[in-house]
Formats: structure tokens, sequence, C-alpha cells
């Protein structure tokens, strides 16, 4: 079984490789094979297409980031600090693994819908993550929140729609200044709200 998975992950990396340096409608099964020093049979053994294979790079890459998440949460930090830093860290890390992924990006943002089958899971892991920081806040009397559950999916979505833009560098940061005013910017939406002012 250990010689059966290093195998489906050499393929995965080679494939990651090759799509981010060609593309996906650029590479075959063949180049993929071919590339893995292996033959078709060996690969198709794997994955029946391409469409399995980037599927299986996109579950990889959540993977990480949920084991880069479950660190953060474990900082010695208070509940609201650990909050905000799970997600930077959350965008940060995203950031990163597509960008790093060079033509996957294209994929991840023509084939959202594809990517958002594939992270169905981590949501869900993400979620509880997040609902766990709001009750260890609620029993220290720092947050104020009538049902953690219900927040926690709507903060894990809110944060699920900063990363494109973050990504796509709208909002990306480039210098102290930049990072300090976006942070004060998450930290009132998430804690204060959008405050009308009363008019006399």
């Amino acid at each position: 079984m250990a010689t059966l998975n290093k195998t489906k992950t050499l393929m995965i990396d080679v494939a990651r490789r090759l799509f981010a340096r060609y593309g996906v409608q650029n590479t075959t099964m063949n180049d993929i094979a071919d590339a893995a020093h292996k033959g078709r049979r060996t690969l198709y053994t794997y994955f029946k297409s391409k469409n399995e294979i980037v599927q299986a790079i996109v579950e990889q890459e959540l993977s990480f980031l949920h084991k880069e998440l479950e660190v953060a949460k474990r900082l010695p930090m208070s509940p609201d600090e650990k909050l905000i830093n799970l997600i930077y860290v959350h965008l940060e890390t995203v950031r990163t693994l597509v960008l790093r992924n060079g033509s996957l990006r294209a994929e991840f943002f023509r084939d959202i819908w594809q990517v958002e089958r594939s992270r169905s899971e981590f949501d869900r892991k993400e979620t509880l993550l997040i609902q766990e920081v709001l009750e260890e806040g609620i029993r220290m009397g720092m947050f104020e929140i009538s049902h953690a559950p219900t927040m926690a999916y709507l903060l894990q979505n809110a944060v699920k729609g900063m990363e494109v833009p973050y990504i796509s560098g709208h909002i990306r940061l480039r210098t102290e200044h930049e990072y300090e005013l976006l942070r004060e910017s998450v930290v009132q939406l998430v804690f204060r709200g959008i405050r009308v002012k009363e008019t006399k």
C-alpha cells in the first residue's frame, strides 16, 4: 500500500509541475505518464482523467492549508487575536498555494465551481476550527454571540469571499502601512461591524 500511495503522490506532483508550466489544457495524460517515467496504464490505475488529477491537486493543497490552520489555532493567543490570525493564515496560505502553481491560477479562477466542490470538506473543517475559537472566546467572556455555529459559518464564508481579490492583487499587501490598514479594517469588520452614525 505504501508503494501505491508513493506512486500516486508522484503522479500528482509531476502533474502539478506540468500544469503549472504548460497549463491543464496543454498537458496530456501521456505527458504526465512520460514525465513520471510510468506507463499510461499505471497512471489510469489512479486517475481516469485530467479532471481527477486537478481535483487531487486541489485536495492535497487544501489538506496543507488545513494543517496550517490547525497550527495557527494552537498558538498561545487570546481568542480575538487567534481569530484574526486564522483569517490571515488562510488568505496568505491560499495565495501562496495558488501563485506557486503557475498556470493553475487560470484554472482556479476559470473553474471556481470545481474548486468549490473539491473544498466542501475543507470548508466544514475550517468552520469547526473557527467555531472552537468563538466558543473559547464566549467561555472567557470575550465574545457575545447568540449562536457560535452560525457565526462560524458566516465568518468562514466571509474569508472565502476575500480570497479572489486578495490573490488577484486588488488588496495584496505591498507595504507595512497597507498591512496595518487592512488588518485594522478586518478587525473592525469582524469585531465591531459597520456602525451607522446617529443623525441629530
